[in-house]
């Protein structure tokens, strides 16, 4: 007896198709699962005989095996066990073969038969729709993750008993319906943060052109407020910004409720982070924090405590957007374009050139410390400023600025007008788009020559000192880029 059921694997943020076939035959009782399946495909075996058993169906006490197709691709995860279930009970009759036809099938069986979450749904989704599959049965909790595709059918049977009846036609099933997910009601606001005009200046023109930023200052200043107050003055993504902001979070089991992410990601790992953590990685690779940033906000607080070997390696997708891990069984490539925002202290004791406080680091202490971000990592950081500490009469007062409402739509102005021009955001101008729409007048040109030699820019900083400047003019609905506009662009760019 022969039964086939299709399923479907993530590898990477992709999908592709994995055909289960079940074949019952004479002999002493045994379990085989063969097509290079991982410890956890192993133990379905266990999972699989307890939960039809506990949902009241026969289990056959004959020779199994169970194949994963294409059998040249290592199978990870306990997803196959709700599709091997269903494989065993149609090559027992209980359901008709062609009732399986056209569906792909996913799902973690619990001992007693309910079925649990797993990772990638959406991906899944996007893949049975681009290959003509009509059905897909998911568990619950993955339902409006994977119907924000549209264009397939899905269902979520919540146990193994409801899922056969379903494929039996004894029940009905609703096609779930797909579901946003909305960012927090609650967004800290700009006008929270005290004081620090110049910061949130750089803040302003950081958000409209997605430009990198560091902070640096003394503990307490309000970098880190700065800094998660950001992702309010972002933009919502776009759909099909959305769809692939939550297939990284899916791919990864980063996804908190299922539906579809529709405010920028913030992501903040903390300074012990491995470069695997940060960058991505395993024997099959998965995505990383500035994976898992892609449209949003990396924020690295006391960024030189990070390792070296970490940093380092941000220095490929803060260039190129991407990030490509090669391991033995797979090189993959996922999305890494971002925001990096970071903050640090200006020495190991954090109060050098403070005017309150006395250091008590000494020079060779202070170089080292600043030795920490390598020059090639620091000349990708498009704005470079100092939070200092508020006087009293900052913190007493309470001085009245502008809400997070206001400043956006600043930023939402300044964004179309990029995106009407070029197409990207400034961050992302090169070549020859950049010296279209950046282009410098006379007089631009001649300041711009003494800042090249006084600032020493490699070729990478001069462009990035433009694209400031183009974001700048953006802010305040200028086409032309001025001497005003560069030289606001080369004052935040100090040296560290």
């Amino acid at each position: 007896m022969l039964a086939r059921v299709t399923s479907a694997a993530v590898l990477g943020v992709d999908a592709y198709p994995v055909e289960i076939e079940v074949d019952i035959s004479g002999g002493l009782p045994s379990f085989t699962v063969v097509g290079l399946p991982d410890t956890a495909v192993q133990e379905s075996r266990e999972r699989v005989r307890a939960a039809i058993k506990n949902a009241g169906f026969p289990f056959p006490a004959s020779r199994i095996v169970v194949n994963l197709a294409p059998a040249d691709i290592r199978k990870e995860g306990p997803a196959f066990d709700l599709p091997i279930a269903l494989a065993l009970l149609a090559a027992q009759g209980v359901v008709a073969q062609d009732r399986l036809s056209g569906v792909i099938i996913s799902g973690e069986l619990a001992l007693e038969g309910s079925i649990r979450p797993l990772r990638g749904a959406i991906t899944i989704g996007l893949f049975a729709a681009q290959d003509g599959y009509k059905r897909i049965i998911v568990p619950p909790e993955n339902a409006a993750e994977a119907a924000v595709i549209g264009g397939v059918e899905v269902y979520a049977p919540r146990n193994l008993l409801e899922a056969v009846a379903f494929l039996q036609g004894r029940a009905e099933l609703a096609p779930a319906e797909p579901k946003a997910l909305e960012a927090a009601s609650v967004v800290p606001d700009l006008q929270d943060v005290k004081g620090q005009a110049a910061a949130k200046r750089a803040l302003e023109i950081a958000a409209a052109g997605l430009h990198n930023l560091l902070m640096s200052g003394p503990p307490g200043s309000g970098k880190t407020m700065l800094a998660r107050r950001l992702p309010g003055l972002l933009p919502k993504l776009t759909r099909d910004e959305a769809i692939e902001v939550t297939r990284i979070h899916s791919a990864a089991g980063a996804l908190q409720e299922s539906g579809l992410i529709q405010a920028p990601p913030f992501r903040s790992p903390h300074h012990t982070v491995s470069d695997a953590g940060l960058i991505g990685g395993g024997n099959i690779p998965k995505p990383g924090e500035v994976s898992l940033a892609h449209r949003g906000v990396l924020f690295l607080d006391e960024f030189p405590e990070f390792s070296r070997r970490a940093l380092e390696v941000l220095r490929q997708p803060l260039e190129d957007g991407v990030v490509t891990i090669s391991r033995a069984k797979a090189a993959l490539t996922f999305p890494a374009r971002f925001m990096l925002v970071t903050g640090m202290n200006p020495c190991p004791c954090g109060y050098f050139g403070d005017t309150q406080k006395a250091c008590s680091c000494g020079p060779s202490m202070i170089q080292r410390y600043k030795e920490r971000i390598s020059g090639p990592l620091l000349d990708r950081i498009d704005l470079r400023i100092t939070v200092p500490r508020l006087p009293a009469e900052d913190l007493i007062r309470v001085p009245v600025s502008e809400p997070t409402a206001v400043v956006r739509e600043r930023v939402l102005a300044a964004r179309r007008r990029a995106i009407a021009r070029q197409g990207v955001a400034n961050a992302q101008l090169a070549g020859q788009a950049l010296r279209q729409h950046a282009r410098l007048n006379a007089a631009s040109e001649g300041f711009m020559k003494l800042v090249v030699k006084q600032l020493a820019l490699s070729g990478r900083g001069f462009d990035r000192l433009l694209r400031v400047a183009r974001t700048i003019a953006d802010l305040i609905g200028e086409e032309e880029i001025s001497e005003a506009h560069l030289a606001e662009a080369v004052s935040y760019r100090e040296v560290m």
